[in-house]
């Protein structure tokens, strides 16, 4: 790992950090979405994770910029690796995350601030939609989706996740700002080596959390590559199917250690809303029968845990029981 540039702002209250691999036809808008903010006190650390493409060109001419500062892995590390080398290095009150193919709106970093600052709580969440492309050859963003506005709707200022559990179903890294006390505090850090490495240290700070503010509003866009290239478009890959479960599973247990019932009721009935369905259509055709094989046990998994809970959703329940029981 190599360090290129080591600006510091004395004045910045905010660290984003923005990890990016491979990304050169969306890292500009990346950047360019952070020196649009409306609030004006933040420092970006670049994470150039073994890029092969112009994303090194871009951030290296990027960090010119002294509210940027670039860390270089000479090889990819992963994006839980990346962010954790960009923690290290924060030494602001707050910290958040922007992926480098994804875009921050304008007044994310006002608005998520203003909440932390008026009501002292350790974590502010905000809502988020889908950036899908269009039939022009771009970009357009979609409307915020049920799960998220059951997340971030109504603004709450101080509320835990005992007292709005719904909260536990926004698991990304990138729509919230946080204290960095509460990372340091607790030791929080990102899973390395794996997939979908938000889902467990998201639980942990909501868990963490003396207090959380959720706002409705969007602060993030994003983005689904119409290449197909996004992690979340190949569940259909084994080796991605065994991180993404591990990922659920994982954030299950951190709530279920932290005595959050309410919270865990919560994701199961989300992941039987959301999740289960397109995984149950894509194991139902898929080539490879250890994709069923591992969709199956946690299939099952869910199923006893919803009855034990005395969770009705349906349909997804039933389809998911039915192909629990055959795999």
């Amino acid at each position: 790992m190599s360090f290129d540039t080591d600006h510091t702002d004395s004045d910045a209250l905010v660290t984003v950090i923005v990890p990016g691999r491979d990304v050169e036809a969306f890292a500009s808008e990346a950047i360019s979405s952070l020196r649009a903010q409306t609030f004006d006190r933040w420092h970006a650390i670049l994470v150039d994770d073994g890029s092969l493409d112009a994303t090194s060109d871009i951030f290296a001419e990027a960090s010119r910029d002294p509210r940027f500062s670039l860390v270089r892995h000479d090889s990819p590390r992963g994006l839980g690796a990346a962010r954790n080398a960009a923690l290290d290095r924060v030494s602001t009150p707050y910290v958040g995350f922007l992926d480098a193919d994804d875009v921050m709106t304008p007044h994310a970093l006002e608005l998520l601030v203003a909440s932390l600052t008026a009501s002292g709580s350790d974590v502010a969440v905000g809502a988020y939609v889908r950036l899908r492309p269009d039939d022009r050859g771009g970009y357009s963003a979609g409307d915020v989706q049920p799960w998220v506005r059951a997340a971030t709707s109504p603004r709450r200022t101080g509320t835990t996740l005992a007292a709005h559990p719904e909260v536990s179903g926004n698991i990304v890294a990138w729509s919230k700002l946080s204290r960095v006390e509460l990372w340091r505090r607790h030791d929080l850090r990102f899973p390395e080596g794996v997939l979908y490495e938000d889902q467990i240290v998201t639980q942990r700070l909501y868990t963490h959390a003396r207090g959380i503010d959720v706002l409705p509003d969007v602060v993030v866009q994003w983005r689904e590559r119409a290449d197909g290239s996004s992690i979340t478009q190949h569940t259909d890959s084994v080796p991605v199917l065994t991180d993404y479960l591990a990922g659920l599973r994982g954030g299950l247990r951190i709530l279920d250690a932290a005595g959050h019932r309410a919270a865990a009721r919560s994701r199961v009935r989300l992941i039987l809303e959301m999740d289960a369905p397109s995984l149950v259509r894509i194991a139902q055709g898929h080539s490879d029968p250890a994709y069923r094989r591992l969709l199956g046990a946690f299939a099952r998994e869910l199923v006893a845990r919803a009855e034990l809970e005395g969770l009705k959703v349906e349909p997804a329940a039933a389809e998911l029981g039915s192909a629990a029981a055959l795999w």
